[in-house]
């Protein structure tokens, strides 16, 4: 989620960090929502295109974008306007790090893109909190209460308990209660930085030769995801965002 990857980022100090000269970024699947037609646009305007489904993604985009990153290229990532639902002309450019965390609902559900993580993190949220998050986050985009919740009860559960939760189980870790269980995100920070101190080498080469470690561990208690992808020592920590 993508307050679990603000708070690691803080942490890390990366924000204080001017943006080139990164080590951490995060990215956001947000990013790659599809350029709507005339049709769907108006749809989605009254509340009733289904932005949780994993067709409303452009996958093949965000596969292209993130091999790009793991080969340390620069390269630009679409800018999408939520207000309007339509992918502005303006790009975001995103420069060479060696950790991407990488973080969106729906991460895990297209195989090619989840096989390229090395380090999946499912955001175990309670429903309530999620909901809320959503009317608060909905109605600053200028959306009417009513509105919010059609599309909750409409789309964003039924996609959620269909696509999102079934994801859970290609999780490495899983974080209950998101960005309030502190004892997991620090495990998680000083994950990243012993793999930009160098000290994590062995398990990041043996997933490169398709022998890498999957370790499941449900942090003390216990939804949303995240992971970390590497390629040398580039790095690519993916989690799960809220629903559009």
């Amino acid at each position: 989620q993508s307050t679990v990857c603000e708070k690691i980022m803080e942490l890390l100090g990366q924000n204080a960090v001017e943006r080139r000269q990164r080590q951490v970024l995060i990215l956001s699947q947000d990013s790659f929502y599809k350029v709507l037609s005339a049709e769907q646009k108006a749809k989605a305007l009254r509340g009733q295109y289904n932005f949780d489904h994993p067709d409303a993604f452009d996958n093949d985009l965000m596969h292209t974008t993130l091999k790009n990153i793991v080969e340390g290229k620069t390269v630009e990532v679409p800018t999408y306007d939520f207000v309007t639902h339509s992918r502005l002309a303006e790009t975001t450019v995103v420069y060479p790090a060696d950790v991407v965390l990488f973080e969106g609902i729906l991460v895990f559900y297209n195989q090619d893109i989840r096989d390229m993580f090395h380090l999946r993190l499912f955001v175990d949220t309670d429903s309530d909190v999620r909901l809320s998050r959503r009317v608060l986050r909905d109605m600053k985009r200028g959306r009417d209460l009513e509105q919010i919740l059609t599309q909750y009860t409409t789309f964003v559960k039924p996609a959620f308990e269909e696509f999102c939760l079934p994801t859970k189980k290609y999780a490495d870790v899983i974080i209950p209660r998101g960005v309030d269980n502190m004892v997991a995100i620090n495990l998680i920070v000083q994950h990243i930085q012993d793999i930009l101190n160098g000290d994590i080498c062995k398990w990041q080469r043996g997933a490169m030769n398709g022998h890498g470690r999957s370790y499941k561990r449900p942090f003390p208690e216990q939804t949303e995801s995240s992971s970390v992808l590497a390629a040398g020592k580039r790095s690519h920590l993916e989690s799960s965002s809220r629903p559009h």
